[in-house]
């Protein structure tokens, strides 16, 4: 072989060594770029978390009721009732339900819970401002709204009456509350109110 051939293929291998020495920085730098821009995106996706978690944590515990009460409009009309509320705070109720195309009408006291307890619990006031446990002459329905859940629970009077408060474990396999039955029982609002006649 001559001298001439030797080089020649020196000059091929060095040539290829360098294209691929080359290609392999590419797709370093292709990957280290990929990752810096997933990185940037889950930054971004953090930010947003954190931001939205601050946003929640200033709201009052008024701003949060008045969020489930507009939850309870909603879900109210989505099943095709008519749903009213009360000029200002001074009754004892907060809506006025009605099934369409009849003359069934609930005074309907809406009550929401927003964080848990450790053991999963939901707490529910069944009082008025004045501790006073709801009865009859007050309210024909009691919902409670785990907000955390989305669950809905439809309280006859009857149920809550004498009461003072309400403990339900919606998220809870372990422990079932006795008041599990009354989950998503919107179809108490369609029936006829049973009210007590005044003496």
């Amino acid at each position: 072989m001559s001298e001439d051939a030797v080089v020649a293929d020196s000059d091929v291998i060095t040539i290829w060594a360098v294209a691929e020495d080359w290609d392999g920085r590419r797709r370093k730098k292709s990957s280290r770029s990929r990752s810096k821009a997933k990185s940037r995106s889950r930054s971004k996706a953090t930010d947003r978390s954190v931001r939205s978690t601050q946003v929640r944590s200033t709201l009052t515990p008024k701003q949060l009721g008045e969020i489930a009460e507009a939850e309870f409009i909603a879900r109210g009309v989505e099943l095709r009732f008519a749903v009213a509320k009360t000029w200002g705070d001074s009754e004892s109720y907060d809506y006025i339900v009605n099934a369409r195309k009849s003359f069934n009408f609930w005074r309907v006291q809406v009550k929401s819970a927003h964080v848990a307890g450790e053991d999963g619990t939901y707490s529910f006031r069944a009082h008025d401002h004045a501790q006073r446990s709801y009865s009859a002459k007050d309210i024909d329905a009691l919902v409670a709204y785990a907000r955390p859940e989305r669950a809905w629970y439809v309280f006859p009077v009857r149920v809550v009456e004498r009461l003072k408060g309400l403990k339900l474990y919606p998220a809870s396999r372990k422990k079932r509350s006795k008041y599990e039955k009354y989950r998503e029982g919107w179809e108490i609002l369609r029936k006829p109110v049973r009210r007590r006649r005044k003496k």
